[in-house]
Formats: C-alpha cells, sequence, structure tokens
C-alpha cells in the first residue's frame, strides 16, 4: 500500500496546468518507438513514472496510486495526455484486472499486486469460460477444494489470451456443490507459473492464436488469493465482467496491415474517397449510419462510465459492448462493399483488402468475448428494460443435482 498523504483539493485549471507541466518535463514521443516494438525498457519506465506520479488511476484514492479526482477532473488528465500522445493514463477505467483487485481484493493481495500490475510487471489472463460453460458461466465446473492454507484446483478453461505469458489468471471455481449454482462460486488470482498448469494455443480464423485452452491438474492457489467472499464470487466476476465490457464498447481492433490510412479522417470516408465511390449515395449513407453509432455508443459509454461507483456493475454497460460489436459488424461489411470485387484479393501487396477481410474475421471476437450478443440483449431486455427473465429450471438447484450437457 502507498501511505502518501491526500493531496490538497486542485481547480479544473490547476490540474490541467499540473499534468500539462509534468508531461512537458518527463515525456519522450520516442518511447513510442519501443511501444511499437514489443514494449521495451523505455516503455516500460515510462509506465512506471506515469504510476509513480499518481497519473495512471487519477480517479483512485491516495494510497492506492491515484489522487482522488472527480471523474471530470480525471478526464482533463486524459485529455492532456492524449493530446501529446502519451500513454498511460485512464487506467482506473480500462485495467479490468487493477480495478476488480482494488474493489474486491484484501489488503494484503492489492498491496502485493496492483503497483506491479499498474506498472505492467505482472501479466494477467482470464480463468472464465469452459467447454461446457460459456454463455452461462454460472454453470462452470472446475472446482477449487480448501487443503489447509490453499486450494487446489481442477478443470479446464478455454478462449483464455495471453494465457501463455500470464503471471496470474482471474479464477472462478465451484466451491460448493451443495448449494445452486450462483452460490456455490468463488474468485481467485490463480499463480499460472506452476505445474499444474497446462496452456495450448487455439488457432483462430484470422489465423492467430490470441486465445488458448487451459488444463488445471492439482494447481495451487493461496487461500488469500481469494477475491470476495468464499462463495461469493459471482457478484466479483460481475463488477470484472462490468469492467471488461466498458474497454470492449469504447474499442476495438484496427487493421492489421500496417498502411497509413488519412489522418483525421473518418477511415470509411479516406477508404471511399481512395477506392473513387464516395459519390455514392447509397455508401455516403451507410457510412453516416456508423458514425453516428459510433458517435452516440461514445456518449452512452462516458454516461455509463460517469455513473458506474468503484467496484460495482452496471447493465447499461452491455448497451454499450452490444453496440461495439455492431459497429464493427457494419463497418467490416462497409470495407467490403467499397472495395467491391477487390475485397476478394488478400496478402501484403493488397492492404486494403487484407484489413477489409481481417476486419470481417475479427468482428467476431467482440461478439463473442465478454459475454455473447444475445447475452447482451438478456441483460438489456431484464435489467435495463424491464422486461420478464426467462425460465431458468436449474437455478434454485442444488448444483450437483444440475444435469450436465
Amino acid at each position: 500500500m502507498d501511505d502518501a498523504a491526500p493531496l490538497a483539493p486542485a481547480s479544473d485549471d490547476q490540474i490541467r496546468d499540473e499534468v500539462a507541466g509534468w508531461l512537458k518535463a518527463n515525456w519522450d514521443p520516442s518511447v513510442l518507438t519501443s511501444a511499437q516494438a514489443g514494449r521495451g525498457e523505455a516503455y516500460r519506465a515510462w509506465i512506471a513514472k506515469v504510476v509513480e506520479a499518481r497519473w495512471a488511476a487519477p480517479r483512485w484514492p491516495v494510497e492506492w496510486f491515484g489522487r482522488g479526482l472527480s471523474n471530470e477532473q480525471a478526464r482533463i488528465v486524459e485529455r492532456e495526455f492524449a493530446r501529446v500522445g502519451a500513454p498511460g493514463t485512464g487506467q482506473d477505467r480500462t485495467q479490468l484486472y487493477a480495478n476488480t483487485l482494488l474493489a474486491k481484493g484484501t489488503e494484503a493481495l492489492k498491496a502485493k499486486l496492483i503497483g506491479p500490475i499498474l506498472r505492467g510487471e505482472i501479466v494477467m489472463c482470464l480463468l472464465y469460460s469452459e467447454p461446457g460453460a460459456g454463455s452461462d458461466l454460472a454453470g462452470v465446473r472446475t472446482r477449487a477444494e480448501l487443503d489447509g492454507d490453499h486450494y487446489v484446483v481442477n478443470g479446464q478453461k478455454v478462449w483464455t489470451s495471453t494465457a501463455a505469458t500470464a503471471d496470474y489468471g482471474m479464477l472462478i471455481a465451484r466451491t460448493n456443490w451443495d448449494v445452486p449454482k450462483h452460490q456455490g462460486l468463488s474468485f481467485f488470482f490463480l499463480p499460472m507459473k506452476q505445474p499444474g498448469v497446462e496452456v495450448r494455443p487455439l488457432r483462430q480464423i484470422t489465423d492467430e492464436s490470441h486465445f488458448n485452452e487451459v488444463f488445471l491438474t492439482d494447481a495451487i492457489v493461496p487461500a488469500e488469493n481469494l477475491l470476495g467472499e468464499l462463495g461469493q464470487g459471482w457478484s466479483v466476476l460481475q463488477t470484472a465482467l462490468a469492467y471488461e465490457r466498458s474497454v470492449m464498447g469504447e474499442g476495438a481492433r484496427g487493421p492489421r496491415s500496417g498502411v497509413a490510412e488519412a489522418a483525421g479522417e473518418e477511415p470509411l470516408i479516406a477508404l471511399a474517397r481512395e477506392a473513387g465511390v464516395l459519390a455514392d449515395p447509397m455508401l455516403r449513407q451507410d457510412i453516416a449510419r456508423v458514425i453516428a453509432y459510433k458517435k452516440l455508443n461514445a456518449l452512452n459509454t462516458a454516461r455509463a462510465k460517469a455513473d458506474l461507483a468503484q467496484g460495482t456493475s452496471s447493465p447499461v454497460m452491455s448497451l454499450g459492448k452490444l453496440a461495439m460489436s455492431r459497429i464493427l459488424h457494419e463497418e467490416a461489411r462497409l470495407r467490403t462493399a467499397i472495395l467491391g470485387a477487390a475485397s476478394l484479393l488478400e496478402g501484403p501487396d493488397h492492404p486494403r483488402a487484407e484489413d477489409a477481410n481481417f476486419l470481417t474475421l475479427n468482428a467476431y471476437f467482440t461478439s463473442i468475448g465478454g459475454g455473447t450478443d444475445q447475452i447482451q440483449r438478456n441483460i438489456i431486455g431484464e435489467r435495463v428494460l424491464g422486461l420478464p427473465k426467462e425460465p431458468e429450471v436449474d437455478r434454485d438447484v442444488p448444483f450437483r443435482e444440475v444435469r450436465g450437457g
């Protein structure tokens, strides 16, 4: 834990002047070269400096590397960082692992891990989905059994990004089989680099291997790595998912060819101009619709985050996550339509087609990761619109009596 004294209140202008002055004295744009080369030593040193200066998570309490700023003043900090192109701030919005730990972890676990996570010294992954429990995460069958001062974990997880390099995984596992499925779950920070953890990569349709399946065989997690109360892992998971959906609703991967698009112009407009079809009234209407969706989603996401207190979850985040999924699919469709027959090409000699095809295939990641589009619609219908819940015949049945598929 950071034991610094509370910071004196400051006006918006004082915050803006302070962060601008700090950036002028410390920011070196050459750090970005390090970032693009795999986040090398200079990049990590910069992030550590941002954390030390309390700009990484300005909304957080001072004792946890923050400044206790309001959301409005934290946005001032983020705009100043963005103005000079400096990374590192806004982790109190985007760092789902540190946010979940701050909200639900013990004081000892927070003191041990929050700083290293913010500085990027610890790599994390998510151990949620299983072959038989994807959309219904409450149906996980990976078990964690107490043995003295630690839990022994056995089971299988799937669709796990960064599992091969992760130091810890945020694990949801079943610790009680004699209560209904939502009540018998617990949430842990599982050490990944141990003999009981086997990681196998999965080949994606984009010819990448960002995801893995993870086999847990008598893996050990210290009892002190429990987040929240024993058996209350479902509520911790909802907090973690809210942060994940918030990040996914705000942005997504762009083209991968590396070929620059027109600076300062909407990419779809630039592509249509380059392809000579910008005058097509139907394409112009479709492009305008996507731009409107983007603007509306940005406003909705900002509203949801402004109302979201630390450590809570909000069904409104599902609106942003679902909207981003639809935006990506529509933008991919439009790129293909703009290119026409040229979209059938691929490879480095045809970067625009390569990007269109990659974005078309990769859009399905956002439709699945963080809860499928169908799950988001259920959440929106039930928790935002107040529609009747779908029947769940196994909701109040002890989990050991639930029939498996």
